[in-house]
């Protein structure tokens, strides 16, 4: 599942066909087929993150529910309001029980499953449809439907790990902030930073240890951000 994660990634961006249509079908049946999750969504969230990554009320990355403060901005920013939804002086603390594992198999389930309905996605509910009807007619025999539906959460929820160590790393080190309206190359310069190469770095994150590369050349096949 992880690894469809990184290769949804690939056709969203249009950087494994030369033709787009073949890109855009394709990246339906992954996401759709294989993830059970919506390539619309997908598309609307990363591509604002894109054109305004790190940049608060624009990039929905850095957009946390008011459960975490981000940057160097934002906390003093909450301090002065005395905006105290929660004890940021420990979220270091409490991340690990709420983000990690609750990201994929609460938060973005909910946000999916309810943009396709109210934005009437009629296409991609039939592939996230036939991705759960799949799983079912595999694992209900071997497991019944509660152990098929702990085994789905369970998945999720190391998937749902494995996606923000490598989401996050790339992006929230760097400077996260309101919009300072720079040029292109400066900002996506300012809110990416990459990863040491090796083979087990560029499988595990789907290359994306290569940020800086990726969010500058975004349609560039994965394999060739480390020329």
């Amino acid at each position: 599942q992880a690894q469809a994660g990184w290769l949804q990634h690939d056709f969203g961006h249009l950087s494994v066909f030369k033709k787009s249509s073949w890109n855009h079908i394709v990246h339906k049946f992954v996401i759709g087929h294989l993830k059970g999750a919506s390539a619309n969504w997908w598309n609307h969230r990363h591509f604002q993150h894109h054109a305004k990554p790190n940049i608060f009320k624009k990039d929905p990355d850095v957009n946390m529910l008011h459960i975490f403060v981000l940057g160097d901005t934002q906390p003093v920013e909450y301090g002065k309001k005395k905006l105290k939804y929660l004890p940021y002086n420990h979220q270091h603390e409490y991340f690990f029980l709420i983000f990690p594992p609750l990201l994929i198999p609460v938060y973005f389930q909910i946000q999916i499953i309810s943009t396709m309905i109210k934005r009437r996605f009629w296409a991609d509910l039939a592939w996230a449809i036939s991705y759960y009807m799949r799983y079912f007619i595999t694992y209900v025999p071997f497991y019944g439907v509660l152990g098929s539906l702990f085994l789905l959460t369970f998945v999720r929820f190391l998937e749902s790990h494995w996606f923000v160590w490598v989401t996050q790393m790339n992006h929230i080190p760097m400077e996260i902030d309101c919009e300072k309206h720079r040029d292109w190359l400066s900002s996506q310069l300012a809110a990416t930073c990459n990863i040491e190469q090796s083979f087990f770095n560029d499988w595990f994150t789907g290359h994306l240890n290569f940020q800086i590369e990726h969010h500058l050349f975004p349609t560039m096949p994965r394999h060739n951000f480390w020329k």
